[in-house]
């Protein structure tokens, strides 16, 4: 009798564990992420749209992710005429809890959006039927930019030709696809600073750019921040290929500490389409997922101050493995 009585009673426990649990998920999925739609409006003038435009393509490069990319070609530089288009697959093969595409930024898609829903998935990982994003696109760093220019680059996304091409929905892998809920959080802008402050203005470069996010080794397609910088994510390509991205610490053995600004300017303007066209690769030729084309055209004092930055970070010995192509 005191078996069967304890079987109940154990029984009973664990049902309602059960059950408390699947409340849990449920508020949980049916609920989250309860981030409110500001009221905010990005007036499409031209210097918001050029701002956008100089940010979106060569800073914060959204159009890296929200293009075609020509893989056939060094680095995979954008197709002319997809810009925003969408369609990117990042998934398991990739390191990713899930299939995550990247979606169509055209006005075809987002012409029933306003500003303020545009600006909430941005910076706080939320779409307009309030699903949450995966941070494939960084969002909690773009959440700490300057407001105007997320605003900028809305404007800008605003004015781009519609291209007709809808995206299948992303779908994360459980329990991805219940954690992903708890990930948004509320924009927390910060004033972009000074380009005098030229450390200052570098770090808030840094995080437009998403540096962080190739640059620093990952599990479940998240970065481990203990490891920021220090390079050693691992990037299968379509072709099956593993590409690895390198060290950009200060670290003067394994990293950029050796490297003065100009070395660093000039690594980047040297893919400048104005003067650079992206072989077509034969097969085994090193392949880079690196937009270079698109961060060449950043503004070299843009470069400086990003150089000036990384070379404050802590240094960190990380050699990465030359047997395996390098970003």
């Amino acid at each position: 009798m005191k078996k069967r009585k304890w079987s109940l009673i154990f029984g009973g426990v664990l049902a309602a564990l059960v059950v408390i649990a699947l409340a849990i998920v449920l508020y949980i999925t049916w609920f989250l992420p309860d981030i409110p739609v500001q009221e905010i409006r990005a007036e499409p003038t031209p210097e918001r749209i050029e701002r956008g435009k100089y940010l979106a393509n060569h800073v914060a490069v959204c159009m890296d992710c929200h293009s075609t990319r020509d893989w056939s070609r060094f680095s995979g530089p954008m197709v002319p005429g997809t810009e925003g288009k969408g369609g990117e697959v990042f998934d398991q093969k990739m390191g990713f809890p899930g299939s995550f595409r990247s979606p169509n930024i055209t006005p075809f898609n987002v012409k029933e959006w306003t500003d303020a829903e545009i600006y909430r998935a941005i910076t706080s990982g939320v779409s307009r039927d309030g699903h949450p994003l995966f941070p494939i696109m960084p969002y909690p760093a773009y959440g700490t930019l300057d407001t105007e220019d997320i605003l900028s680059i809305i404007a800008y996304i605003r004015s781009l030709p519609p291209i007709d091409y809808t995206v299948e929905r992303s779908k994360p892998t459980f329990p991805m696809n219940v954690v992903l809920h708890l990930m948004p959080s509320e924009a927390a802008p910060q004033p972009k600073p000074a380009a005098t402050d030229t450390v200052a203005y570098g770090e808030y470069l840094v995080r437009a750019s998403g540096c962080v996010e190739c640059h620093t080794q990952a599990q479940h397609g998240q970065i481990v921040k203990e490891f920021s910088f220090s390079g050693g994510r691992e990037f299968q390509m379509p072709d099956g290929s593993m590409l690895v991205s390198p060290n950009i610490t200060p670290d003067r053995e394994t990293g950029i500490g050796t490297w003065t600004d100009a070395h660093f300017v000039a690594r980047f303007k040297a893919y400048d389409p104005a003067v650079y066209t992206a072989p077509v690769l034969k097969k085994g030729e090193m392949q880079s997922i690196m937009p270079w084309t698109m961060y060449a055209g950043m503004d070299s004092t843009d470069l400086v101050a990003i150089s000036r930055y990384l070379h404050t970070l802590k240094p960190v010995k990380n050699l990465v493995a030359k047997t395996r192509p390098m970003l």
